[in-house]
């Protein structure tokens, strides 16, 4: 008996099967796309759709490119401004408050027994501004774990230090030379490792630092926009090269509008990120750095001092505050006496105007004069006659009764006012400058994103224009 074939539900023997006929199997929806797109592609038309579609992915995509990286260094020029600069200078305030009192403190004690009264209302000046700053900075730190250990730990010894102080002055209204001793180590609170003015300088470097950082964000090359741009353009420019090769016209209007919308949005790009890097570099060099420089001259200022009036309070006990006091005049103003060199000469060489060059010069005429009394100070103190040492660092009566007007205090206070006003030029300097830059960017976000966007329009109207001529 012969076998027959099982038919199917319609009666059709099934494909492949013995005898039937061979069926070719149905390629997938996805093939059958992908089929159609590479004919597609073979033709003009399709050719024409494949460049429009690059076209507007490549200019879209520099859009996109611009506005995000340009807002980048737009938000770190903002935190330049506004947070690290400030917190920056912030911190050097709190420095020199600190500084300031303590130099003040120890040239109150040299009048013995009850301190003059302005002596007492700076010291308390400046307890109050860095108790201020102090909880302004902690308000500022951003989160900062370095700065708010910083911040706490100043918290903790601030109170200490002026306790200390408290003690030492009741002492020394008293006649106790146990005043001395406490003050002595008061000061070792305040300027020994670990201590407020050690705390207080690794807050300065710890913001200086992202001061730093944020500079070199905003400063940044936005190289992907760049590159997005450039490859745009040139890519808009081989599509209307290959128009005019196959049709022989010059000029296709959307195109020509999209390559004029993609050049202005590069050109923009490239001169206002140019423009704001100078500016920011120049608000750096002038601005930022040169108040770095001027605030380091200042605390040397104040160790100087400070490091002077303990050294007769110590009455010679300890020679090492004299030291000091020679170190950190070298690093403020060089080796020679009579010349200019160290944070002084660095400060007058950024100082690119007469408003930021004259007080620095005062500052220099200021720390030779008190070098020369200085010295002629020690002179005094070593040959015996602490009257007249005392009397020539804070006036009064030297030794033989004659009034001293000469004082190395007088040149203390030309100093550091010399500096507080170049540094509040710098400050300007440096706003100004960082502002600039700011503005100069500060559009350039929005004005590529719509140039972008009629770039890619253009070309998309471009390349429609020529595909109707193919209906």
């Amino acid at each position: 008996m012969t076998q027959t074939q099982s038919p199917t539900r319609s009666g059709v023997p099934a494909a492949g099967g013995p005898g039937g006929p061979q069926v070719p199997r149905r390629r997938t929806a996805w093939a059958e796309s992908a089929a159609r797109m590479r004919a597609s592609a073979a033709t003009e038309p399709g050719r024409l759709r494949v460049i429009g579609a690059v076209l507007a992915l490549l200019v879209l995509a520099f859009g996109t490119a611009t506005a995000w990286q340009i807002s980048e260094r737009s938000t770190a020029t903002g935190h330049v401004l506004h947070h690290s600069g400030p917190l920056s200078a912030e911190a050097a305030e709190i420095y020199r408050s600190l500084a300031d009192a303590d130099a003040t403190v120890a040239g109150g004690f040299l009048a013995g027994g009850q301190e003059p009264r302005d002596v007492s209302r700076q010291y308390q000046d400046d307890i109050d501004n860095a108790a201020r700053l102090i909880t302004e900075a902690a308000a500022n730190s951003d989160g900062s774990a370095e700065a708010i250990a910083l911040i706490g730990k100043l918290n903790t010894w601030l109170p200490v230090y002026t306790n200390l102080v408290a003690t030492a002055q009741a002492d020394n209204r008293q006649g106790l030379p146990l005043g001395g001793a406490y003050l002595r180590y008061a000061d070792q609170k305040m300027q020994g490792k670990g201590g407020l003015l050690d705390l207080a300088d690794q807050l300065y470097r710890a913001q200086t630092g992202r001061l730093d950082a944020d500079y070199a964000d905003a400063k940044s090359l936005p190289w992907v926009a760049w590159v997005l741009g450039a490859a745009a353009l040139g890519t808009l420019l081989w599509a209307q090269r290959r128009h005019y090769r196959r049709t022989n016209r010059v000029f296709n209007r959307g195109m020509l509008a999209a390559s004029t919308a993609c050049a202005l949005a590069l050109l923009w790009l490239v001169v206002g990120h140019t423009v704001a890097r100078s500016e920011l570099a120049d608000s750096y060099t002038h601005g930022a750095r040169s108040m770095q420089v001027l605030n380091d001259a200042r605390i040397h200022v104040l160790q100087a001092r400070s490091n002077e009036n303990l050294t007769l309070v110590a009455r010679g006990s300890d020679p090492g505050y004299d030291d000091d006091f020679s170190t950190g005049m070298t690093d403020l103003a060089g080796s020679d006496p009579h010349g200019v060199g160290g944070e002084l000469a660095q400060a007058l060489a950024l100082a690119d105007a007469p408003k930021g060059r004259d007080p620095v010069n005062a500052a220099i005429k200021g720390v030779q004069a008190w070098r020369d009394r200085h010295a002629t100070e020690r002179a005094s103190d070593d040959n015996g006659d602490y009257a007249s040492a005392v009397a020539q660092v804070i006036g009064g009566k030297d030794g033989s009764g004659r009034t001293v007007t000469a004082t190395t205090a007088q040149c203390f206070h030309t100093v550091d006012a010399s500096l507080g006003t170049a540094v509040a030029q710098e400050q300007d300097e440096f706003r100004t400058a960082a502002e600039t830059g700011r503005n100069a960017m500060a559009m350039l976000p929005y004005g590529a994103a719509v140039l972008a966007v009629l770039a890619a329009a253009g070309a998309a109207l471009g390349i429609g224009r020529r595909l109707a001529e193919y209906r």
